[in-house]
């Protein structure tokens, strides 16, 4: 075990966050019970703020940045887990109040840890990362409250290109349900019907605002976007639907109305994957290890060596990043 390792630290600076490479030892590390030596983590959106310094991401300084981790179990205090145990770790405040995935080594609570699956290694587990694992979430919600079925009515997918979307129409489409995908990019057609979505709808179309009650068209929906586009979606859901609703690209707010919900039974599922209890994380890496199709992982994702953190948090803060990003952080 090396004597010191690299860590994309993020440090106080004159009052403002600043990230750098920092030479730490496990000495350094919090005193949790288990500590895991990590492979890989990944880049999302979050960690570009962090790294780029564009958003105060870290809450408390000084702060390994990355919010997500695979690695093996090299020592734990816990009876849940041993020695050589694969595991996969997302959200839990790492980056944020935790210290995160950027790092050789980090030590972390025994209930912060999911087991990796069989299906998948390290590196396609990062390939998934927060933004796959959150679909999943978002599809088991769907189905656990019983508003979709497989052959049954269409199921919209908005920011469709996105790591959310794309993960989502893939898990939707093997599970045999007909999925539609909004989307912007005309571009991405090709790619989201390999994915398997049958249909398309133009994001401008739900971008704009619209009455309450709209035409009844979706059975469910899985959306990462928010704002009007989400109130459009809640509005056009069938009676007896659900929206799975996960992110906030177009805005916090909610501009809609309670008819959908009140008159037509529309259930609006708020989906964390933060702090999920382990029984939905179980579940989740469970679909996903069943339905993903691992073939499809490799289209879109590449791994980058940890070095080269701080030009990939640029790049994806600029939207220059596509796909999925996964991070040696042995490199």
């Amino acid at each position: 075990m090396s004597e010191t390792f690299r860590a994309m630290m993020i440090t106080d600076v004159e009052g403002k966050p600043k990230a750098g490479f920092s030479d730490i030892t496990l000495a350094d590390l919090p005193e949790h019970e288990v500590l895991v030596e990590i492979a890989y983590s990944t880049v999302n959106y979050k960690d570009g703020l962090a790294v780029s310094g564009k958003g105060r991401i870290a809450r408390r300084r000084p702060m390994v940045a990355g919010i997500d981790l695979a690695g093996t179990v090299v020592e734990s205090a816990s009876p849940a887990w041993k020695a050589g145990d694969k595991v996969v770790v997302n959200g839990w405040g790492l980056s944020e109040t935790e210290w995160g995935g950027y790092s050789r080594y980090q030590r972390l609570k025994p209930e912060w840890l999911t087991r990796l699956p069989e299906a998948f290694s390290m590196e396609q587990a990062m390939a998934i990362g927060t933004a796959g694992y959150t679909a999943a979430l978002c599809v088991d919600a769907l189905e656990h409250w019983g508003a979709i079925q497989p052959g049954g009515g269409e199921v919209l997918v908005t920011g469709a290109a996105g790591g959310v979307g794309s993960t989502a129409i893939s898990l939707l489409s093997a599970k045999g349900y007909t999925v539609t995908a909004a989307t912007g990019r005309p571009e991405t057609h090709d790619y989201l019907a390999g994915l398997g979505a049958s249909g398309f709808v133009a994001r401008a179309e739900l971008a704009e605002p619209g009455g309450v009650l709209q035409k009844e068209r979706w059975a469910g929906a899985v959306d990462s976007v928010g704002s009007t586009t989400l109130a459009n979606v809640l509005a056009q859901t069938c009676y007896g639907g659900a929206v799975a609703a996960c992110g906030l690209a177009g805005g916090m707010d909610l501009p809609g109305s309670v008819a959908p919900h009140i008159l037509r039974g529309v259930a609006l599922l708020g989906i964390d994957s933060v702090m999920a209890p382990q029984a939905k994380r179980d579940r989740a890496w469970a679909l996903l290890a069943e339905y993903l199709d691992t073939a499809k992982l490799a289209e879109i994702a590449h791994v980058e060596p940890m070095s080269n953190l701080p030009q990939l948090a640029a790049d994806i803060v600029a939207g220059k990043i596509r796909g999925r990003v996964v991070v040696d952080v042995t490199t």
